[in-house]
């Protein structure tokens, strides 16, 4: 299997983003590739509220979505939008979702992002993700033709139970589409990555935005794919750009025929306390 990695610096404007999107995946095409990931907020990234609510809309009037559905049917490559942020019909807030789009423009699959990044951190930064968006509920694996696709966003990298939860439902390789922050990307990112492939006996491709954005965020890029063993295949380092790298899908057997962590799994239950 060979995919692409689209690392971008997201902007305010969504038409602009669409269209760097649109190029991507025609050049992930023309690269040889049989799908191309994007990172978190593909479509717009603004920390500003109430700037960013003229520009949001709810799925079925997304133009990015649509854009993008378009190039997949255009180009006939599949497409893991890593995640827009969408309205939610349902309340006053908003979904962070992702989204897998077939050759055919279909979409096969979407996920809600489950954790939110609540914090107050000692520089005197406040975020509060619960604010803006609704988490979602529900872990999500995709059938594709290359195996089983679990699908996560950003925080959830820090939730070894969600990981879990997919390998055990059968993926072979589980995405993670990010904003990471220079700081924490510095100190986790790397590591973290390589952690959820070797426990989730699975490839982990990790789409990041990277560089100084139109709102004044920094994010750290490092667009990674990891085997199953921990090896980096792939790092994209701090440039925006298309990354491309050949997975062989047969290191699963491999490693998993190694160390069967996967068939060794056992649910724990109550602590004991002495």
């Amino acid at each position: 299997m060979r995919i692409a990695l689209f690392q971008m610096t997201s902007g305010l404007d969504p038409v602009v983003n669409a269209r760097a999107l649109v190029d991507a995946v025609a050049q992930a095409k023309a690269g040889g590739a049989d799908m191309i990931f994007t990172p978190e907020m593909s479509g717009c990234l603004d920390q500003d509220r109430q700037r960013s609510e003229t520009v949001i809309a709810t799925e079925e009037e997304d133009a990015v979505l649509a854009a993008v559905r378009a190039a997949a049917r255009e180009q006939g490559i599949w497409v893991h939008l890593g995640s827009l942020a969408l309205r939610d019909p349902g309340s006053a807030k908003r979904r962070n979702r992702s989204f897998l789009i077939d050759d055919q423009g279909d979409i096969r699959a979407h996920y809600d992002k489950i954790h939110l990044f609540d914090v107050d951190l000692p520089t005197g930064e406040s975020w509060r993700e619960s604010n803006t968006y609704v988490a979602g509920e529900r872990a999500t694996v995709a059938e594709t033709p290359w195996g089983k696709l679990g699908l996560t966003i950003c925080y959830d990298l820090r939730f070894p139970d969600l990981f879990r939860a997919l390998s055990n439902a059968g993926a072979d390789i589980i995405s993670v589409p990010a904003a990471f922050t220079v700081p924490t990307g510095d100190a986790h990112w790397h590591v973290l990555l390589r952690a959820r492939a070797i426990e989730s006996s699975a490839f982990v491709v990790a789409t990041g935005q990277v560089g100084t954005h139109e709102d004044g965020r920094a994010t750290y890029g490092h667009s990674l794919v990891v085997d199953p063993w921990g090896t980096v295949l792939l790092d994209g380092g701090d440039k925006p750009g298309l990354y491309f790298a050949d997975v062989p899908l047969e290191r699963l057997a491999d490693v998993r025929g190694r160390i069967p962590v996967l068939r060794h799994r056992r649910e724990i239950g109550d602590v004991v306390h002495s």
